[in-house]
C-alpha cells in the first residue's frame, strides 16, 4: 500500500499560523476581559432605564413585624437593657432593579446567614435587644458609578432607614440606652440618621454609647458642622460619640481609591456628594483611639467567620491575626494569615463586604465597655438631675390690700 501524501510545508505553516493567531486571539480576548472585569459586571447591573422612570418597590411599613428582619415581640421590661439599631450593607448587586424589593427571599437569606452573625451579633451585649429593618437597598451598582440615578436610588434607601430608625425610638421608649451599628451601605445610611435624628436632639443623644460606623468613609468636616454635638470617639472611654473605619491593605489600589476619590457621603446640607479632597474618620478598632499609632497582631482580640451561626451562637474567635493602624482616613491591615478571614476574589469586591468580621471580639469588647460606661453616667446625671413630677395646676388668688389702721 501507498502511505497517504503529507501535506505540503506551505500548507502546514499556514494552519500553525491560523492556530497561533487564533489562540493569541482568546488570550487578549481574556486578558482584556479580566482587566475590563468590573465595567462589564456594571453593564449586566444596569437596570437600562431612568430612575426618573422607574417604578419602585413598595416601601417597608415598620410597624408590621415582616419590615424587620430582626425584631424583639416587645422591648424587655427592664428599661436599663440596651438596644441595637443595625443596618444592614448591600447584598442586592442589581441588574432589575435600583432599589431591591425590601422582603426579597433571596436578600433575606444572605442577611440571616451571613451579615446578621457577622456583623449585629458582636453588639448583642448586655443581654441587647436586636432591631435590623429590611429597606429598599440600592444595589451594588449604584456604588459603582456616580450617576444621578444612582445617587437618587441611595436617596431613596435612606428615607426607609430613616423611617425605621424613628419607629426603633418609639419602641424602645424614651430612658433605654442603645448602640448604632452599620456596614457598608447600613454605615452610610446610619449616618445620615445620626445626621437628621440623633445630633440635633439631645433626649436621644443622651441616651447613645456609641455608634460603629463600619466599612464605609465618613468626613471629619461633619464634626465641625452637624454633628458638632456629637464628636468622634477619640478613645476607648468616650461615649455618645461616633466610631468609623474603612479598610484596606497597602496593594489594594483600587479599593483605596474606592474609599478615598469615588465613594460619596452625605455633606452639611444633606447631600451625598464625593469624599475627594475631603479628611475622613478613621477610630482603629485595635486600639480604640483616632491616632495614627501602629497596633501590632498580638493585639487583635479575634475575627470570626461566623457565616450560618445563630445569633446566640458563640463562634469561634481567631485572635492575632492583623495589625493596623490608621493612615490618612484609611485603615491599613496586613493580610490574615488565616484563609478564612481573607477577601474573597469577587467582581466589585472593592465596594463589598466581606463575608466574615475581621474585628468581631473587638467589637464586642469595646461595646460592652462603652454601655458600662454610658450606664454608670446615666446614673448620675439622673441621681443629680431626677425628672420632674407633673406640674400642678395653680389656681390664682386675687390680691387684697390691706387697709390702714
Amino acid at each position: 500500500m501507498t502511505e497517504p501524501a503529507s501535506p505540503p510545508p506551505a500548507r502546514k505553516w499556514f494552519w500553525r499560523f491560523i492556530l497561533a493567531g487564533a489562540a493569541a486571539f482568546v488570550i487578549l480576548a481574556l486578558a482584556a476581559a479580566w482587566i475590563m472585569r468590573d465595567q462589564i459586571f456594571q453593564t449586566f447591573l444596569d437596570p437600562g432605564i431612568p430612575f426618573q422612570t422607574y417604578e419602585r418597590p413598595p416601601a417597608p411599613d415598620y410597624a408590621r413585624a415582616e419590615a424587620w428582619a430582626v425584631r424583639p415581640d416587645a422591648p424587655p421590661g427592664d428599661p436599663a437593657i440596651p438596644a441595637v439599631f443595625f443596618v444592614h450593607p448591600t447584598t442586592y448587586e442589581g441588574g432589575s432593579h435600583w432599589n431591591a424589593p425590601y422582603d426579597r427571599p433571596q436578600e433575606a437569606e444572605v442577611l440571616a446567614r451571613t451579615v446578621l452573625p457577622n456583623f449585629a451579633a458582636p453588639f448583642l451585649v448586655h443581654d441587647a435587644v436586636l432591631y435590623a429593618p429590611h429597606y429598599r437597598q440600592a444595589a451594588l451598582y449604584t456604588f459603582m458609578n456616580n450617576r444621578e440615578d444612582s445617587v437618587q436610588a441611595r436617596l431613596l434607601a435612606y428615607e426607609d432607614v430613616r423611617a425605621a430608625f424613628i419607629a426603633f425610638l418609639d419602641e424602645i421608649g424614651p430612658d433605654r440606652p442603645f448602640l448604632i451599628a452599620g456596614a457598608g451601605q447600613g454605615a452610610s445610611q446610619a449616618l445620615g440618621v445620626l445626621i437628621d435624628e440623633v445630633a440635633p436632639r439631645p433626649e436621644v443623644r443622651e441616651r447613645l454609647a456609641a455608634a460603629y460606623l463600619m466599612e464605609s468613609p465618613v468626613p471629619l468636616d461633619l464634626f465641625s458642622g452637624p454633628l458638632e454635638d456629637l464628636p468622634p470617639c477619640h478613645g476607648p472611654q468616650d461615649v455618645r460619640c461616633v466610631i468609623a473605619w474603612a479598610s484596606a491593605r497597602q496593594n489594594e489600589r483600587g479599593r483605596i481609591d474606592a474609599i478615598t476619590q469615588r465613594a460619596r457621603a452625605w455633606d452639611a446640607q444633606g447631600e451625598l456628594v464625593p469624599v475627594t479632597g475631603r479628611s475622613l474618620l478613621c477610630v482603629n478598632p485595635v486600639l480604640w483611639t483616632t491616632a495614627e499609632d501602629f497596633a501590632p497582631a498580638r493585639l487583635h482580640r479575634g475575627g470570626a467567620a461566623a457565616e450560618g451561626l445563630a445569633l446566640s451562637d458563640a463562634p469561634s474567635p481567631m485572635a492575632g491575626q492583623t495589625g493596623a493602624q490608621c493612615q490618612a482616613g484609611v485603615l491599613m491591615i496586613d493580610q490574615p494569615r488565616i484563609r478564612a478571614l481573607r477577601r474573597p476574589s469577587r467582581v466589585g469586591e472593592d465596594r463589598r463586604i466581606p463575608p466574615f468580621n475581621l474585628f468581631y471580639m473587638d467589637i464586642r469588647t469595646d461595646a460592652a465597655r462603652r454601655l458600662d460606661i454610658l450606664d454608670a453616667m446615666l446614673a448620675e446625671e439622673r441621681r443629680w438631675a431626677p425628672p420632674l413630677d407633673e406640674v400642678e395646676e395653680i389656681e390664682t388668688a386675687p390680691v387684697v390690700p390691706m387697709r390702714g389702721g
